[in-house]
């Protein structure tokens, strides 16, 4: 039966239906099915409504004044309605799949032949959602209450027609807490090896998927014990076994540290994580595969976070990061070792550090780093309370002077500008001056050299 819920989910929902009631209405069929159906069966509200229907995709676009036609060739069409998109697909049977991902040949279909292309049992349910009633041709209901990721079908044809389902079935059993059946996950190991063919946006996503919906380390460890892990992403693979000074991480290894932390990440249904800052936890100690060595007074990692700053760096390259999600993941492995010094700070870094950008990204991966190792929170408590005590304009006061006003004083323009301004800034943070005055009297003071003649 339909879950009753209130509001946007309820006006989803309502739109949905809207749209298969129009289709059928001249004569079509129409069904929600996939993932909706899927979440429906289980209790939880669907972010989006996929429907099925035996128009074609021309006869779809004549019936709603707004649709984008994103794949015509494969018979689906977005329908716009009350300012959300619904995609709406032609049954349709595939053949053909030459490269691993797109087949070579489609022709519309049944309802049965349309379920039957698709990947996994728990994503082949159709939905009337005017009674409720679930249409199952594949199993797929008693696989949702076993809590299993099964194929439809022989898995290894499955996986040949489109190598992704392979990081997909890891996907779904991390995020639904479902195990994966024996001959799917059988199959899996025979082809991980063909994930190395897929585009590198589309492993980006499914892997972002898997870090931020919750089962993170049961999808981690799981990919590390079929060897996926190895194939898609060797340099996270290479942190098993990395041993660490237990003094600071009694939980084990650089593996089993960075499992912890991933683990911690909040879950929920309807809950995602930062993407950045799931990256952050899985990729901050990169480094330490490359930097280990050990002496007489223990284990050490000198410059670990330099050099897993690069290696993160041509991970999510390769992965094609966005330039901003990079820039911010890259700052969180950048700055991640700092949080040991901050009582020490000078009040003009202390508060350069807290007004980071992003700042509560980087608070809590140091949460879950101490959460994950040995505990203790000072530090944390320690920013915590001083972002606290101090306001936006003690963070961030008004600047008492600008490149113009140092003109003004006869200096000529230059790069020593930015030196200049940044040193007058830090006295200001550091309360040593206050006014537009005491910072002129400073600059004077301290490069009067400069000025011409």
């Amino acid at each position: 039966m339909l879950v009753n819920s209130s509001g946007k989910f309820k006006a989803a929902r309502d739109t949905a239906a809207s749209i298969v009631h129009r289709l059928r209405d001249v004569g079509h069929e129409a069904y929600f099915v996939g993932g909706c159906v899927r979440d429906l069966l289980r209790g939880v509200e669907p972010g989006d409504y996929d429907i099925v229907t035996s128009a074609r995709p021309e006869e779809v676009r004549s019936l709603f004044p707004h649709t984008v036609p994103v794949g015509i060739s494969f018979g689906v069409v977005l329908v716009i309605e009350e300012g959300h998109s619904y995609e709406v697909a032609t049954f349709r049977a595939e053949s053909g799949y030459e490269d691993g991902r797109r087949p070579s040949h489609v022709e519309f279909t049944s309802a049965h032949g349309d379920v039957c292309r698709r990947d996994f049992t728990i994503n082949a349910l159709l939905m009337d959602p005017m009674t409720g009633e679930i249409i199952d041709y594949v199993g797929g209901k008693k696989d949702i209450e076993d809590r299993v990721i099964r194929t439809i079908g022989n898995p290894d044809e499955r996986f040949a027609e489109d190598h992704l389902r392979i990081l997909r079935a890891f996907r779904f059993s991390a995020n639904l807490g479902y195990a994966i059946d024996h001959d799917t996950s059988h199959a899996i190991k025979r082809h991980a090896f063909e994930m190395k063919r897929i585009s590198a946006e589309r492993v980006r996503d499914e892997l972002t998927k898997l870090l931020t919906r919750g089962g993170a380390r049961r999808g981690m460890e799981m990919m590390a014990e079929t060897g996926l892990l190895a194939e898609i992403l060797p340099e996270v693979d290479y942190l098993r076994g990395i041993e660490q000074p237990p003094a600071f991480h009694p939980e084990g290894d650089v593996w089993e540290h960075t499992l912890r932390m991933l683990d911690l990440l909040p879950a929920g249904e309807g809950v995602e994580n930062d993407l950045r800052l799931a990256w952050g936890i899985l990729l901050h100690d990169i480094g330490k595969a490359r930097t280990g060595s050990i002496d007489a007074s223990g284990i050490h990692f000198y410059g670990h976070v330099r050099e897993g700053e690069k290696i993160a760096e041509a991970l999510m390259r390769r992965l094609r990061f966005s330039r901003a999600d990079m820039e911010t993941t890259l700052a969180l492995i950048s700055f991640h070792m700092l949080f040991m010094n901050v009582a020490d700070m000078r009040p003009n870094r202390l508060k350069r550090f807290l007004r980071m950008p992003n700042f509560g990204l980087h608070l809590e991966l140091h949460r879950l780093d101490c959460l994950a190792s040995h505990g203790f929170l000072d530090n944390h408590d320690f920013c915590r309370s001083k972002l606290m005590e101090m306001a936006d304009d003690e963070l961030r006061p008004p600047r008492l002077l600008t490149g113009d006003d140092l003109v003004a004083m006869g200096f000529p323009p230059s790069p020593l500008f930015g030196e200049i301004l940044d040193s007058v800034e830090d006295a200001q943070l550091d309360g040593t001056i206050s006014t537009s005055d005491e910072a002129r009297r400073l600059v004077i003071a301290r490069w009067a050299d400069k000025l011409p003649g």
